[in-house]
């Protein structure tokens, strides 16, 4: 009877040491483990589209919140495109001619109603928003300080992957300057501002998806340029990043 007591504390003495490294392994490996359910977005932003964009009137505008101000933007720049690019209107004459026509309107109308209602119609004071502007600006002015913070950088010489991303950045847009003028440019990009973010912010999980992917060929063709080719040129400080 004592051999069997003594053989069973042993027993039990053993499994609780196999739980314990075992709990312990598991706990291990659920810290070293990565967040396999992670999800990848675009630019790294880990807030939504709606936020990441301002939060405010503008963003409501670029995901069409607002379909009546997102639809007469984008069929007043259609209709400006159209007139500049396939009937040949100057931005003097087009901007002359329209206020003719909207003066002689509002006169004839103004007198017209003195005529038949014996009394002057009052015009409404037409104030612009302050917020809506005020983003429009700080936006552009933070996106000017960051390409200029980013060309003084590439230009410093000190890393030659960006330098590598700004001329082919920019050579891709003298290509494209190739096929279209500016004005038709400056049409493309507004209209991108006001349909890319609304469909990427329907399609996200597909879109990300894809850019993951893009992303992970990118950098698998960009090693193969480094071991083939960077590595192999005689630069001094290619050497010095790749030690650091």
């Amino acid at each position: 009877m004592v051999s069997e007591s003594s053989v069973e504390k042993k027993q039990k003495a053993n499994l609780g040491r196999n739980d314990s490294s075992s709990s312990s392994s598991t706990d291990e490996n659920d810290f070293r483990r990565p967040d396999v359910h992670k999800k990848f977005h675009l630019f790294g932003r880990h807030k939504s589209l709606h936020a990441a964009l301002g939060g405010g009137k503008l963003a409501d505008i670029l995901l069409w919140r607002n379909k009546q101000i997102s639809g007469g933007l984008f069929a007043g720049a259609t209709i400006i495109w159209f007139l500049f690019e396939w009937i040949g209107y100057h931005l003097l004459t087009f901007i002359c001619h329209s206020l003719i026509v909207s003066l002689a309107i509002l006169f004839f109308w103004s007198n017209l109603s003195l005529f038949v209602n014996k009394s002057l119609i009052e015009f409404p004071k037409i104030e612009l928003p302050e917020e809506p502007w005020t983003q429009v600006a700080l936006l552009l002015r933070d996106q000017f300080t960051c390409a200029f913070g980013i060309f003084r950088e590439v230009a410093s010489g000190n890393d030659l992957k960006k330098f590598l991303y700004a001329i082919f950045g920019l050579w891709i847009v003298s290509i494209v300057g190739r096929w279209f003028n500016l004005l038709t440019l400056v049409y493309i990009i507004f209209v991108m501002l006001l349909t890319v973010p609304y469909f990427y912010e329907k399609y996200d999980d597909q879109v990300d998806a894809y850019g993951e992917m893009a992303i992970k060929e990118l950098r698998r063709q960009y090693s193969q340029l480094d071991e083939k080719v960077l590595q192999k040129l005689p630069i001094p400080f290619i050497k010095d990043i790749k030690q650091d």
